[in-house]
């Protein structure tokens, strides 16, 4: 019943399912703008789908294993830093996330509390209240659709 909303597990994703993996390998090639797009359903190969959402979501918060950097750095541009911002404002607002990417998200946040701040402070910007909003914003939906799913099983539809 809750299955969409609280994302597959692991477990049930297939690693033979080709579509996928076709995703992920896409996903892991996208550039900030390209995620943009993927997330705005503006990419005609690829649905927006809560894998997909998720795996963006991924790319932004482990950190690269040959560098071990984060996908964002505290020296990087500031135009990057925004980008990254608001490409997690959009996902946290989409209307297919799910419990998992809410918890990504929430990850997202700690991972680059160093980096929101000094954003902030150096551009007198206001991301760290505008992430945790939409993070807030994301759990209410979640909370609303879980909400009409159960009244529309009280009434048998």
């Amino acid at each position: 019943m809750f299955k969409n909303i609280l994302g597959k597990k692991k477990s049930e994703i297939s690693t033979q399912d080709k579509a996928h993996t076709k995703l992920v390998e896409r996903i892991s090639k996208m550039n900030l703008t390209d995620m943009r797009a993927y997330i705005n359903n503006k990419i005609s190969e690829f649905e927006v789908d809560e894998d997909g959402l998720i795996e963006v979501l991924r790319k932004l918060i482990v950190k690269n294993d040959k560098t071990s950097k984060r996908y964002i750095e505290i020296d990087d541009m500031d135009s990057k830093i925004k980008k990254c911002f608001d490409l997690v404002i959009s996902i946290a607002s989409h209307n297919k996330i799910t419990v998992v990417a809410v918890e990504s998200i929430q990850e997202f946040i700690t991972e680059y509390s160093d980096v929101i701040t000094k954003f902030d402070k150096d551009n007198k910007q206001i991301y760290e209240s505008k992430l945790k909003d939409s993070l807030q914003n994301a759990i209410n939906n979640i909370s609303d659709m879980t909400d009409f799913k159960r009244k529309m099983n009280v009434l048998g539809k």
